[in-house]
């Protein structure tokens, strides 16, 4: 697909998602997220053809105009709509399917124990909620959703919602795995605090049939 083609989807994209999309005139002046794609577009264009320095410089200068860091070497297909976008990072070997939506802070990361392929692989209409991370170099299905705040640390399944830090599965193919929402997230400290307590319980009960 040629990239004026792709720049055309990217605004319909916008139109077809964004209920506060008025016009195509205030798309193209207005969206940083729409501006960081196409410039990873130029930069990626460049980096295929192994002009690295100018793909890395068209990068960075498009961090400095959006707050968006797409690595020029990511794979992003059609349609992609990064909402608001501050803080959004896009990792080297990160790829993302048509139609994905982001929101902003959120963050196709690696560990820094993998080599080569390091980040993730989005499928089709997968939304990735503002402030979530998804680190590694595994899938996320299509028609995924990762909640707000989300550390996703292993593959996600097609058709499914990933809530938590660590994330966990709560909802697939429009059942419900856990009793959780997006809202009502355990504590993990509070978890390991209540652990404790039990187990200070057990031991002052021992202490008290032993001096018995």
């Amino acid at each position: 697909m040629k990239i004026i083609d792709k720049i055309r989807e990217d605004i319909q994209s916008i139109r077809d998602r964004d209920p506060a999309a008025r016009t195509t005139l205030e798309i193209v002046t207005t969206y940083s997220g729409l501006h960081a794609v196409w410039m990873y577009r130029v930069a990626h264009f460049f980096y295929v053809h192994k002009m690295y320095f100018v793909a890395r410089a068209i990068s960075q200068i498009a961090r400095l105009l959006t707050g968006i860091e797409i690595h020029p070497g990511a794979k992003i297909g059609k349609g992609l709509l990064i909402d608001h976008g501050s803080g959004v990072v896009i990792g080297e070997t990160a790829e993302i399917g048509d139609n994905c939506l982001l929101y902003q802070g959120c963050t196709l990361g690696g560990t820094g124990k993998d080599h080569g392929k390091r980040h993730p692989t989005l499928g089709n209409n997968v939304m990735v909620g503002c402030g979530a991370k998804i680190l590694g170099p595994f899938k996320v299905g299509d028609n995924a959703k990762i909640a707000a705040n989300a550390v996703v640390l292993e593959e996600v399944p097609p058709n499914s919602t990933a809530v938590g830090a660590p994330a966990k599965i709560v909802r697939q193919d429009g059942k419900r795995t856990q009793d959780l929402d997006q809202i009502h997230i355990p504590d993990p400290v509070a978890i390991e605090l209540l652990k404790l307590n039990k187990r200070i319980k057990v031991l002052e009960e021992q202490l008290e049939n032993k001096d018995k």
